[in-house]
């Protein structure tokens, strides 16, 4: 069996996980903000979801044509979100902790510079891409890409978290319907195709494309490429989980409070 074939499953796995951190489940999530990211996330600047944001009563228009199968998704994801992946991230916090474990996330937040950057293009905030490069710069450089030192630096702390969602967004592309998939959790169809750009765009990612001479990359063996994925998931999951709970805490009906917390939470995000 080739080398890529034998790595497979374990690359498929990290990718099944790398999508839960989400606006609703991502990782593009840091542990320092408690925002999808995972996130949603996980490892971002993204601001922490306001009270109106889970307001089930303000009015929203939502295209949701396969609600019977989003449903049946959604209770499927909640056991594995609370049964399977609430116990291993409690077991990952006992073993890495709360301060290791941020620096972990802001490490691959840094990491994920390029997303940031090209999403600000797109939309044309050329102001806000220079900062987001001299934000990467004093991190990598002072902060060694595992501390926030820019946020001490007024004109580069609290940028906004821009990715491809957004720049859709900005273009005038519709939301579309939105979709509950299994373990990936639901979003936007707009989203869903986003994050796979925000996937393949950032360094973490490129192993999952084939773009021109990639001996470099094939140097470093699949089981340490899977690690830094899997350890990139787990670092913003924890506050991934707890943003997932908070969506569904007293919700008469936890799949339209979740559903109207994603999308309401990502339409505030492209609007800005």
């Amino acid at each position: 069996m080739s080398r890529h074939h034998s790595r497979l499953p374990a690359l498929l796995f990290a990718a099944c996980l790398l999508v839960v951190g989400s606006p609703l489940l991502r990782a593009q999530t840091t542990a320092t903000t408690l925002t999808p990211a995972p996130a949603p996330q996980s490892s971002t600047t993204r601001e922490p979801m306001a009270d109106s944001d889970f307001d089930e009563y303000a009015p929203l228009k939502i295209s949701d044509p396969f609600e019977r199968y989003n449903r049946s998704i959604f209770k499927f994801n909640d056991v594995v979100y609370i049964k399977i992946l609430t116990p291993s991230i409690k077991g990952y916090e006992y073993v890495v902790r709360p301060p290791v474990n941020r620096a972990i996330a802001n490490f691959f937040n840094n990491l994920r510079y390029p997303v940031r950057l090209i999403a600000n293009l797109a939309q044309l905030k050329l102001e806000r891409a220079g900062r987001e490069t001299g934000k990467f710069t004093v991190n990598t450089v002072a902060g060694l890409g595992f501390f926030r030192t820019a946020e001490h630096v007024p004109a580069l702390a609290g940028i906004p978290r821009e990715d491809l969602g957004q720049a859709l967004g900005y273009w005038g592309v519709p939301n579309g319907p939105y979709l509950v998939l299994p373990i990936l959790g639901g979003n936007s169809l707009r989203d869903f195709v986003g994050r796979a750009g925000d996937t393949i765009t950032s360094p973490t990612g490129w192993d999952y494309i084939n773009l021109g001479n990639r001996d470099w990359l094939d140097s470093f063996d699949w089981e340490w490429q899977t690690l830094g994925t899997v350890t990139d998931i787990a670092s913003g999951l924890p506050d991934t989980l707890k943003l997932y709970g908070q969506m569904k805490s007293a919700a008469v009906d936890p799949y339209l409070s979740v559903r109207d917390a994603t999308i309401r939470y990502r339409e505030r995000e492209t609007a800005r």
